[in-house]
C-alpha cells in the first residue's frame, strides 16, 4: 500500500525514485545456494549463519566483496568452495525481473516522468550487474551505496540523492521494499511507497496521474 505524505494532501509527485533489488530484480543468495547445497538442513544453516543477508550488507556499506570472503573462508574454511564460489557466480543471486515493475517504468518513461535510484548494491556486484540490466537506461542517475560508501536507511544517502538528482523530494516518489528505508525516507520529506507488490504499487502510480488506469 502507499503511504501519502500529509494524509492525502500530498504535492503532485514530479519524479519517482526507484529501489532495485526486490523492487526491479528479484535477488536472494538463495537462488545461487540452492544449486550448490543439496541437503536442505544445510542450505539453510548456510544461509543463517555464513552466506547471509547481513554479511552481505557489508559489501552494500562500501566493503570490497572479496576482502569479506577471505575474512568468511577464514572463518568457516570447511565451506571455503561455497563461499568462494559468491563472487564469480554473483549474478546467479538475480534470477529475473520483478513481475511487471519494468513495464511500470517504460509506462513512466513514456509519459515522460523522469526517473532515479538509490540502491543498496556492493560497488563489485554492480559492476557485474549493470551490463545486464538495460532497464536501468531509463534512469537519469543512480546513486549505488557500495559506490558512495552510504546505505539506505542512512539520512545521508538520500540527502545525496536530492543534490545529484536536482530534485524536490516532496515532488518525488520513492519506491522501496524494505520498511526502515520508507520511513527513513518519508523523515527526509520523500513521498513514499513502501513496495509489496507490483498490483498495489500500478493502482498509486494511476491514483497519483503518473499512468493510466489499469
Amino acid at each position: 500500500m502507499a503511504d501519502r505524505a500529509d494524509s492525502g494532501e500530498a504535492m503532485p509527485v514530479t519524479a519517482v525514485t526507484w529501489d532495485i533489488g526486490r523492487v526491479l530484480y528479484r535477488w536472494s543468495p538463495r537462488y545461487l545456494y540452492e544449486k550448490l547445497i543439496v541437503d536442505a538442513a544445510k542450505l539453510e544453516w548456510f544461509l543463517d549463519h555464513v552466506v547471509t543477508e547481513e554479511w552481505h550488507f557489508q559489501h552494500d556499506a562500501g566493503r570490497p566483496l572479496d576482502r569479506m570472503i577471505s575474512e568468511r573462508v577464514a572463518q568457516f574454511p570447511a565451506d571455503a568452495a561455497l563461499i568462494e564460489a559468491y563472487h564469480p557466480r554473483w549474478l546467479e543471486t538475480i534470477p529475473g525481473p520483478v513481475p511487471k515493475t519494468h513495464e511500470l517504468v517504460e509506462a513512466l518513461a513514456d509519459a515522460g516522468v523522469p526517473q532515479f535510484s538509490i540502491t543498496n548494491f556492493g560497488a563489485d556486484t554492480f559492476a557485474m550487474f549493470r551490463p545486464t540490466a538495460p532497464i536501468l537506461d531509463r534512469f537519469g542517475d543512480i546513486v549505488v551505496s557500495g559506490v558512495e560508501k552510504l546505505a539506505k536507511p542512512d539520512p545521508a544517502i538520500f540527502a545525496l540523492a536530492r543534490r545529484r538528482f536536482a530534485i524536490d523530494p516532496a515532488q518525488t516518489l520513492f519506491i522501496d521494499d524494505n520498511a526502515a528505508n520508507i520511513r527513513s525516507a518519508a523523515a527526509c520529506g520523500w513521498q513514499v511507497h513502501h513496495f509489496v507488490g507490483a498490483e498495489p504499487l500500478i493502482e498509486d502510480l494511476s491514483a497519483r496521474g503518473l499512468i493510466g488506469a489499469r
